[in-house]
């Protein structure tokens, strides 16, 4: 090839910043989740997509109120750009990889790090000495097909694409609330005296699917009276728990999140029957093929200290 070649190559190659915001735009349908994932502003984001549908001639997306969904041409390039990227996080594997060997990146929830696998982490280590787990506690999409975590955990229906998805538990909730919740003039007993008490919600988060909330429970449970919007709202499950700990109000978790709260007495359940179940859960996600047996061995001990862990539950 002629210098002159080169130099028109070069020219008609688009930047890779622009090819990587378009990866992230097109994988979460959202101009501001993937700003959000690149550290970045929504307008930045809006900036280098146009710069690369000025390379490609014609629109990438289609606005459809706070999503944005590919156009044809965009439906043809996304498939070929994520593999790009995938490809070069494969050769970071490689060049990495030696030096990281024996370690296993886990990437899950920040509510379900603190509240369900660390306090258990310590008992895999025993076990497991020769393996060092990496944790990193968030909810961005996991990336486990293209190599950034060796294991995932996510909340959701278990469609998830490229993985390998096995559902490690259910993700039905109680209500729970601090032991002082008991007393006073209106002790909490039956779901009808929530109407005295305050009710503490998880605000949705557009990262997950939606989880069963106060209006859900008190349909469930035919009752009246009770204003199910009413209430603080934080953006975690770990928080509702913690301000229900502190005698805040009422909180729905997670079963398996406040085991170790109930069976410390830092919460009570005031409903024997306050279970409501969903068809949602938390998933664990490994990559189809390739999977390293310390990334093997880490989700079988998942499983089993999961059904462990439901059996300490129904015991309380």
């Amino acid at each position: 090839m002629t210098e002159q070649n080169d130099l028109e190559a070069a020219r008609r190659m688009p930047p890779l910043n622009a090819l990587r915001v378009f990866e992230a735009a097109a994988r979460l349908s959202s101009f501001a989740q993937a700003a959000e994932e690149l550290s970045v502003t929504p307008g930045a984001v809006s900036q280098q997509i146009r710069i690369l549908e000025n390379h490609a001639g014609a629109p990438l997306f289609i606005r459809q109120g706070r999503r944005v969904v590919l156009t044809e041409l965009g439906q043809t390039l996304d498939p070929v750009v994520r593999e790009g990227f995938n490809a070069m996080r494969r050769a970071a594997d490689l060049i990495y990889g030696p030096a990281m060997r024996r370690s296993l990146t886990v990437s899950v929830p920040p509510s379900f790090a603190v509240k369900w696998l660390v306090p258990r982490m310590s008992k895999f280590s025993l076990l497991h000495p020769e393996i060092e787990v990496w944790i990193s506690a968030d909810m961005q999409p996991s990336d486990v097909a293209g190599g950034r975590a060796d294991v995932a955990v996510r909340y959701g229906a278990g469609h998830y694409p490229d993985v390998r998805t096995r559902r490690l538990a259910d993700a039905g909730v109680i209500p729970v609330c601090s032991p002082t919740l008991m007393q006073g003039a209106h002790p909490l007993r039956r779901p009808a005296d929530l109407a005295h008490h305050t009710l503490i919600h998880l605000r949705r988060s557009q990262l997950e699917e939606p989880r069963p909330d106060w209006t859900a429970w008190l349909a469930s449970r035919k009752v009246k009276g009770v204003d199910a919007a009413a209430g603080p709202a934080y953006d975690q499950t770990l928080m509702t728990i913690e301000a229900a700990v502190h005698g805040r109000g009422v909180a729905l978790a997670p079963k398996a999140f406040v085991a170790d709260d109930l069976a410390s007495g830092r919460l009570i359940a005031p409903f024997a029957d306050g279970y409501l179940a969903t068809n949602l859960g938390y998933h664990v996600l490994t990559r189809k093929t390739g999977v390293s047996d310390h990334a093997q061995t880490f989700v079988r001990w998942l499983l089993e200290e999961k059904t462990a862990s439901e059996e300490a539950v129904d015991e309380l």
